[in-house]
C-alpha cells in the first residue's frame, strides 16, 4: 500500500495518479477535502507558459497534457484558457519572447500602443508579451475532482485524521501513526503537506523552507463584458492578476496580488488577516495600471507560500518517504504533472530530477 499525506492539489493529484495505475492507496487529510488551511483553496490559480527558465517552459507543456487528461478522466472542466500577458521591465518581455520562440510556444511581442488597443482596460508603458495558452485553473474543483476520481478507482480517502508520527523501517516500509490511534503500514508514504511540511518533524533533511502568509484582493470590472487575460507585471513590485472565478463575488472581478512581500509565519500560527499595507499597494497598482477595475477591493483572502531558496520544487525520495512540495508560489499549474512524478517516485518507476532533489 502507498499512503499519501495531504489532500491539497499535489496530494489529491498523486492519489488520483496512483489509483489510476491500479495501486492500493490511502489518502489521509487532517481537515476536509477543499479546506482553507493550506495553499490549495480557491477557484482561481494562474496557468501560464511564460518562464525565463527553459526547464519550466518545458514542464508547462507537459502539465498542459496532464490537465487535459485529468479533465477527460474526471469529466470536469478545470483549466480555462484566457491568454496571458507579461509586462514591466522586470519581467523582460523581449527575453521571455525569445525563450518562448526557442520552445515553440505560440506568442506575440506587442508594443505598448498595440497592446493598449487590444486591452484598453490595462495601461501599458512598454512592450508586452502575450501568449494564448495561458489561463485559469479552478483549484477547489481540481482537488475535489482528483479525490473523487481516486475514490472511484479504489483509493481510500480518510479525512479529519492527522499524522502524528512516522517510523521508517528500511527502504520500502514505513508505519504512519495518526491521532485517532491508528497505524498505516505502507511500502511508500508521499508527504504532500504544503506549508505544514516544516512542522512534521520528518526523519529527512529538508532544504530551508520559508512559509509566508500572502494576501489576494478582488476588484470588480467596470465593464462586465470585458475579456481579461491573466497578467504578470514586474517593475518596482511584482504583481499578478487573473479572473476571480467564484471567489470575487457574483459580478465579474479580477484577483490581484503581490507575489512577494508576504509575512513570515507557520501553517499553525497564521492569522488569516490580510495585510493593510499590501492592500494599499495592490489598490494603488490597480488604480495606476488597471483602469478597467474599480480600485476598491470587494473581497480579500489569505493563503500560504512555502518558498525554497532557489524557488525550485522539492520532489524526491528517501527510503520509503517521498517529499512532494511544489513550492514557491508557482506550483499549482503543474498539479497533474507533479502528481504523476510523485506517483512514479513512490512506485519506483523513476528517480528524482536533480533540480528537485533533497539535500545530501
Amino acid at each position: 500500500m502507498i499512503v499519501v499525506v495531504g489532500a491539497g492539489l499535489t496530494g489529491a493529484a498523486t492519489a488520483w495518479r496512483l489509483a489510476q495505475g491500479g495501486h492500493e492507496v490511502t489518502l489521509v487529510e487532517a481537515y476536509g477535502i477543499g479546506h482553507r488551511n493550506g495553499s490549495s483553496h480557491g477557484s482561481s490559480r494562474i496557468y501560464r507558459r511564460a518562464y525565463a527558465d527553459p526547464f519550466y517552459v518545458e514542464l508547462t507543456g507537459r502539465a498542459s497534457e496532464g490537465w487535459r487528461e485529468l479533465e477527460e478522466d474526471c469529466g470536469a472542466a478545470l483549466l480555462r484558457t484566457t491568454g496571458g500577458l507579461d509586462l514591466g521591465a522586470g519581467r523582460d518581455p523581449e527575453g521571455l519572447a525569445a525563450r518562448m520562440g526557442a520552445a515553440g510556444v505560440p506568442h506575440e511581442l506587442l508594443t505598448a500602443p498595440a497592446a493598449a488597443e487590444r486591452w484598453p482596460q490595462i495601461r501599458f508603458d512598454g512592450p508586452a508579451l502575450f501568449h494564448p495558452e495561458a489561463g485559469v485553473v479552478d483549484a477547489d474543483a481540481t482537488v475535489a475532482a482528483c479525490a473523487r476520481r481516486a475514490a472511484e478507482l479504489g483509493a481510500r480517502v480518510v479525512t479529519g485524521v492527522r499524522m502524528t508520527g512516522i517510523e521508517v523501517q528500511g527502504d520500502a516500509k514505513a508505519v504512519l501513526r495518526t491521532d485517532d490511534g491508528g497505524e498505516l503500514h505502507a511500502q511508500a508514504v508521499v508527504i504532500a503537506a504544503g506549508a505544514w511540511l516544516p512542522e512534521l518533524g520528518l526523519p529527512v533533511a529538508l532544504p530551508p523552507l520559508r512559509v509566508t502568509q500572502q494576501q489576494v484582493f478582488h476588484f470588480r470590472q467596470r465593464d462586465e463584458r470585458a475579456s481579461w487575460p491573466i497578467l504578470v507585471s514586474k517593475d518596482h513590485m511584482q504583481v499578478f492578476g487573473l479572473p476571480s472565478g467564484s471567489d470575487g463575488g457574483p459580478a465579474p472581478a479580477m484577483k490581484v496580488a503581490e507575489h512577494d512581500n508576504g509575512a513570515p509565519t507557520t501553517a499553525r500560527t497564521r492569522t488569516g488577516v490580510p495585510d493593510p499595507a499590501s492592500r494599499r499597494r495592490v489598490s494603488g497598482f490597480v488604480r495606476d495600471r488597471l483602469p478597467g477595475l474599480d480600485p476598491e477591493p470587494v473581497a480579500e483572502a489569505s493563503c500560504l507560500y512555502t518558498t525554497t531558496p532557489d524557488e525550485d520544487f522539492v520532489l524526491d525520495r528517501r527510503g520509503p518517504l517521498v517529499i512532494a512540495s511544489p513550492c514557491s508560489g508557482h506550483g499549482a499549474k503543474f498539479a497533474p504533472l507533479i502528481g504523476a512524478m510523485a506517483a512514479d517516485l513512490a512506485t519506483g518507476r523513476a528517480a528524482a530530477h536533480p533540480r528537485f532533489a533533497l539535500p545530501g
